[in-house]
């Protein structure tokens, strides 16, 4: 693999004193997806910050403490960073990272709460990852260095609720403080408080307070003109948007979509509907098609991956459902377009909006969408103006005799 990097200079890694760590880095990049030019960048970095270190015996084994010192001065660029990541990350693919012992306080009850949520409660990952995040922003808040954890009061707690209603929405709130009041019940029947903390007030929400967030369908055609399709990023985002837009796909079933999820010969997209697990088969229109081969022929970076959408920096691998939010607001921030206040579930609810305003019923709507009930569908389609004239009565009125008269 040196030489297919180095095909002038390959020599020169070869008979490096390093060579056999530089060999196993250069087969592990191309291995877990890096391009050649980024793979290139990173060896050739390597090679200058071990012959700096002096000796690497080919079974060495290193600490983060340890790789913080190589890469320190004169090695700070970013690119050097980039360089170190990627180096821890093949060092502990390969078992040659020393993992030291994490020293916060509060691991031994983090680390039970962990195992609780998923050995216990049955809770996927992510969810998991939810519930620690929100433990460990409170212990950091509620409880000093100087402080015992077995003399948290109530007050601690009504700071840290404050605090972070400061920063978030009500809705956002309300699942911070679930999550707050599951940690504060598991650590008080665990022994680890002396009363119970975990009965806190919750912000009140309410179906329907806010506006539909369905986008005008002119709007949503003119974000779409306006990406810039000439490179890979405006290709493959044009085409995620362009599925949500008309298709009305959540973020989560954008991102799992393969490139076996495509049938060309019946022109159909095969989905699986994250919410219900039901699998969707939509017909793909003629436009649909050309867009997803110009994005697979321009878009999508070679790669053995089952993924039909990466991500755009090296290594190649899948997007999660974030990453394409974020896609959104930087198209909408790019275009120029009035779309402040909207997000990626706007082109959603625009579709929605979109079908029923050409006639199609709220039960085929909610059943593209996935849903369960037409109560689901139903929020969707609020406040459809045009709509409620067309089902209005209409207004008596007074005639000159004095009968009441339908105007």
């Amino acid at each position: 693999m040196l030489t297919a990097l180095f095909p002038k200079y390959h020599r020169r890694y070869l008979e490096s004193p390093v060579a056999d760590w530089l060999a196993d880095f250069a087969d592990w990049l191309v291995f877990a997806g890096y391009a050649h030019d980024p793979a290139h960048d990173h060896v050739r970095r390597l090679k200058q910050v071990l012959e700096a270190r002096g000796s690497v015996t080919p079974d060495a084994v290193f600490s983060v403490a340890e790789l913080a010192t190589m890469f320190a001065s004169p090695h700070q660029q970013p690119q050097f960073c980039g360089t170190r990541r990627a180096f821890e990350r093949f060092l502990a693919a390969n078992g040659r990272l020393v993992v030291e012992p994490d020293c916060n306080r509060f691991s031994p009850v983090l680390d039970a709460y962990r195992r609780y949520l998923r050995e216990t409660r049955g809770l996927a990952a992510s969810t998991i990852s939810q519930h620690l995040t929100s433990a460990t922003a409170f212990l950091a808040h509620a409880v000093p260095a100087d402080a015992s954890f077995q003399d948290l009061s109530v007050h601690a707690v009504q700071q840290f609720v404050i605090a972070a209603g400061q920063r978030l929405k009500r809705q956002s709130l309300q699942h911070t403080i679930a999550q707050l009041r599951a940690f504060l019940r598991f650590c008080h029947d665990r022994g680890e408080l002396r009363e119970r903390l975990d009965i806190i007030d919750t912000p009140r929400t309410y179906r329907d307070e806010l506006p539909p967030r369905a986008l005008a369908w002119n709007l949503v055609l003119k974000l779409l003109r306006s990406i810039y399709r000439s490179d890979s990023l405006g290709c493959r985002d044009h085409a995620m948007l362009y599925l949500m837009a008309y298709y009305g796909l959540r973020p989560s079933e954008i991102v799992t979509l393969t490139l076996a999820s495509i049938d060309w010969a019946n022109k159909t997209l095969h989905v699986e509907q994250r919410k219900t697990h039901s699998l969707l088969v939509l017909p793909l229109s003629d436009q649909a098609l050309r867009l997803l081969k110009r994005y697979l022929r321009s878009g999508r970076p070679g790669s053995a991956l089952p993924q039909l959408f990466l991500r755009g920096r090296t290594p190649a691998g899948p997007i999660k459902h974030t990453a394409l939010c974020d896609v959104y607001e930087k198209r909408a921030r790019l275009s120029g377009l009035p779309l402040q206040g909207s997000s990626s579930y706007s082109l959603r609810h625009a579709f929605a909006m979109h079908l029923l305003e050409r006639g199609v019923g709220i039960k085929a709507i909610g059943d593209l969408l996935g849903h369960h009930t037409l109560e689901s569908t139903c929020v969707y389609l609020r406040l459809q103006t045009e709509a409620l004239r067309e089902v209005g009565l209409p207004l008596p009125s007074l005639a000159a005799d004095g009968t009441r008269r339908l105007s």
